[in-house]
């Protein structure tokens, strides 16, 4: 190229450097290093919310649960929506699953564990076994809640035992009858990592 001349040659190269851009190549100085294109936050985060969670036992998910009963110096967790625990799960119910489960940190809403198929399927009443989920996914951030299924108290299945963390009192094992009678916005659920 040394026989072309100076306006030859910057007709040449601006040619090539507008053809790599119409192909999709990045024309850079020679003094330039190329580095890998760090991953965005959203699409970080994003990943690791569609990750699957690992497997775990109906027994190991209620030992789980118990944890929170006296997490806080031999007291239960305080209840809190915009608080995470020492853990790195936020302290309202949803949370609490989330941290049973093995979920993502801070892990999803109630909205989401009702409505995401793969982290939950809904199932009948009557096929509710440890570890399941009765969740209230309709009206606000004041009224949805989820609860952890234990054990019928009876065989008339009139009441459950059933950890929660509840407004008010924080983490809490106790009998409940949310989702038994008709009409009630309590649906059942099975979360899809628990294993039998």
């Amino acid at each position: 190229m040394t026989s072309l001349s100076r306006r030859a040659r910057i007709a040449l190269a601006a040619t090539a450097a507008g053809s790599a851009a119409v192909l999709g190549f990045a024309v850079l100085p020679s003094s330039a290093t190329a580095t890998p294109a760090e991953k965005p936050a959203a699409s970080a985060a994003k990943s690791e919310k569609s990750a699957k969670a690992d497997a775990i036992t109906r027994a190991q998910m209620l030992e789980r649960a118990a944890t929170w009963l006296t997490a806080n110096n031999g007291a239960q967790v305080p209840y809190s929506q915009t608080e995470v625990w020492s853990d790195g799960y936020r302290q309202d119910c949803s949370g609490y699953v989330s941290m049973t489960l093995g979920l993502w940190k801070s892990g999803p809403n109630t909205v989401e564990l009702a409505s995401n198929r793969d982290l939950t399927t809904p199932i009948n009443l009557g096929d509710l076994k440890p570890g399941d989920l009765l969740i209230d996914a309709d009206g606000s951030n004041t009224t949805r809640h989820v609860v952890i299924f234990e054990k019928w108290t009876d065989d008339s299945h009139t009441a459950y035992s059933a950890f929660e963390q509840r407004g008010g009192h924080g983490t809490d094992h106790r009998t409940l009858d949310y989702g038994l009678s008709s009409g009630s916005e309590y649906k059942p659920y099975r979360p899809n990592n628990l294993t039998d």
